[in-house]
């Protein structure tokens, strides 16, 4: 299973994070040490929404997606 995620920070609100793991729990661990400089900045990171898809490429194709213009606005729209 593969799983595209979307993160709200709990220290700046309109900072939002969209990713695609094998495993949700540790990288939203990972996310919340850190570990990543690019998510490191703001700390805390709060699960928003995730989709679980069995098929790599579909998982990678909804990940591009919601990084898009379009996908942004689906996200921002149903999630944010």
């Amino acid at each position: 299973m593969l799983y595209v995620y979307l993160l709200r920070s709990g220290s700046k609100a309109k900072q939002q994070y969209i990713g695609c793991t094998n495993n949700l729990k540790s990288r939203i661990a990972q996310h919340n040490r850190g570990d990543s400089p690019h998510t490191s900045k703001f700390i805390p990171w709060h699960l928003v929404a995730y989709f679980a898809f069995a098929e790599r490429k579909t998982a990678i194709a909804f990940e591009f997606y919601l990084k898009s213009g379009s996908g942004r606005a689906f996200a921002k729209r149903h999630f944010y």
